[in-house]
């Protein structure tokens, strides 16, 4: 019979047995978080691919639609707020303008720059896919108590603070 651990405090409580001082705090939360991410992910997947957009497509057509009217921004700012590179921004914008979800245009900060902005399809197509997407995660996390929630968003954001500081600094 497999006696594998499975859950974290399994898993923390095998790696103290077989090597007692391995460091294990973690296993706890990291774990967890990944699993969830893991699922999450996996979830989000299916449920845009019933939606008909793919992840990079719904995060470039979102930040537009958040934008607010005229839905509008420079393939700068896109970059800014999505939190990808330049290039990619590109890619994604030429991807959406081939598919008729957005148009580009002259931007307002000089000769060069450029605007994006959602055509009436891409904005159906968020509309639906915001509704799709955002309905089914709420319906995930609908086994905590706002109070819950609340708890665990305020937590996820101090760790999530504190472990990119600690990144930025040399390691140990």
């Amino acid at each position: 019979m497999d006696q594998t651990p499975t859950s974290p405090a399994e898993i923390a409580a095998a790696w103290q047995r077989e090597r007692p001082g391995t460091p294990t705090d973690s296993i706890e939360i990291v774990t967890p978080i990944w699993r969830l991410a893991k699922m999450f992910a996996d979830d989000r997947a299916r449920v845009l691919r019933a939606a008909g957009i793919d992840a990079a497509t719904l995060d470039l057509l979102s930040v537009i639609r958040r934008s607010g009217p005229p839905y509008r921004l420079s393939t700068r700012e896109l970059a800014r707020r999505t939190l990808v590179t330049a290039g990619a921004i590109s890619q994604r914008v030429a991807r959406a303008e081939r598919a008729g979800l957005i148009r580009r245009g002259p931007g307002d900060s000089g000769p060069r720059s450029v605007a994006v902005s959602l055509t009436d399809e891409g904005h159906a197509l968020i509309e639906r896919s915001v509704d799709s997407v955002l309905g089914r995660e709420a319906s995930l996390v609908a086994g905590l108590t706002p109070a819950e929630r609340a708890t665990l968003a305020d937590l996820l954001g101090k760790l999530t603070a504190d472990v990119r500081d600690r990144m930025t600094r040399p390691a140990p």
